[in-house]
């Protein structure tokens, strides 16, 4: 498996009733996007969180790393261990803190 099933159903249901939202599968992984830019996804059974790099500087929560798959972090991603999703609401938290930063940003067209 390339990622976990069921964290990308919990996503799904997370953001149904939310507009403009699309997903994709890349490398493995799979993302989820706003107005085109990159929201939240699964890797292998963790988060990934696009947080902007002042939001993903501020993290010191248990369970949470930058996001490192190459040997250097990418600026601005975090990622959620499934221990940090465990919690009540810890999900719905964690896409609400990456929907701020995305809303930010211009809507893409391509």
């Amino acid at each position: 498996m390339a990622y976990d099933l069921e964290l990308a159903d919990r996503i799904r249901r997370a953001l149904a009733r939310r507009r403009s939202i699309a997903e994709q599968k890349l490398f493995g992984c799979l993302g989820f996007f706003r107005k085109g830019h990159f929201l939240v996804g699964v890797w292998k059974r963790s988060l990934v969180v696009r947080l902007g790099p002042a939001g993903a500087a501020t993290i010191v929560e248990p369970h949470v790393r930058p996001f490192d798959i190459t040997g250097k972090a990418m600026a601005g991603w975090a990622v959620v261990d499934p221990d940090g999703l465990v919690a009540e609401g810890a999900l719905e938290d964690w896409i609400a803190r990456a929907t701020a930063f995305v809303r930010t940003l211009p809507a893409r067209n391509d």
